[in-house]
């Protein structure tokens, strides 16, 4: 966990919970379980286990002793809806986050069906944000559990792009896309991320261009970083209010 992220779309990360097993095609080249395996067997290391999850409630209180708001990333090292995640250690994350009100979190999951099985018993603020990943078409279901989450703001995670997108973006907020880095990185094609792009504009939802991958918008393969995430001549950064903007529109 971190008081600072590089990740384009949040300023922060909390990790209470970390280690994870792989759900989809999406999971096949996790950044996470590289970087956490790298250290598998190092005594006193955080991640001595390896990507084996490990819940780490010493770390529930971290984001109430930061002072200035900011956007956290919930697990970027884990997924919370895990099957091996208690609900009454999901339940202590979503309180911590309720009471931390100056922050905004963005819970990310894979498993929205647990959320929205769990929705009932969690309390929902307007900081907290929860999405979904969907890298294909196959998987485009599961923003259907995210819709039944009580979730004030709710978004996607297209990333790794791994082919075209029909989206039902009702009550979707936000999208992010961006293509797959890394060794084995698979390539996304441009014509994917402009259809997104549409689909978002049609259905007044921000849409957020993360990066290219290891791959550039011609498909040819230039390494970690060298592709940027300019997408037809600029970026794309646009997200749902947050901070005090937030705080200013819920008056």
């Amino acid at each position: 966990m971190s008081e600072k992220s590089s990740i384009e779309w949040t300023e922060a990360t909390w990790n209470p919970v970390t280690g994870c097993t792989q759900i989809s095609p999406g999971c096949a080249h996790c950044y996470a379980k590289t970087f956490a395996e790298r250290f598998r067997g190092v005594p006193g290391h955080p991640y001595e286990q390896g990507f084996d999850l490990r819940l780490w409630p010493e770390r529930l209180g971290l984001p109430l002793k930061w002072g200035q708001p900011r956007l956290v990333f919930v697990n970027s090292m884990s997924d919370l809806f895990h099957a091996d995640v208690s609900d009454e250690f999901i339940i202590s994350v979503f309180n911590v986050m309720q009471e931390a009100s100056r922050h905004t979190f963005q819970v990310l999951t894979k498993r929205p069906e647990r959320a929205a099985a769990l929705s009932a018993r969690l309390p929902w603020p307007p900081n907290v944000w929860m999405g979904t990943s969907i890298e294909n078409q196959r998987f485009v279901g599961r923003v259907e559990s995210l819709r039944a989450t009580a979730a004030k703001v709710k978004f996607l995670s297209c990333e790794p792009l791994l082919g075209s997108l029909v989206l039902d973006l009702e009550d979707v907020d936000w999208v992010i896309v961006g293509g797959e880095s890394g060794p084995g990185a698979r390539p996304m094609r441009v014509d994917w991320a402009r259809d997104i792009r549409t689909q978002c504009q049609r259905a007044g939802a921000a849409f957020f261009f993360k990066q290219w991958g290891a791959h550039n918008e011609e498909g040819i393969r230039v390494g970690k970083g060298k592709a940027g995430r300019i997408l037809d001549g600029r970026t794309w950064d646009d997200m749902p209010p947050h901070g005090e903007l937030a705080a200013s529109l819920s008056r």
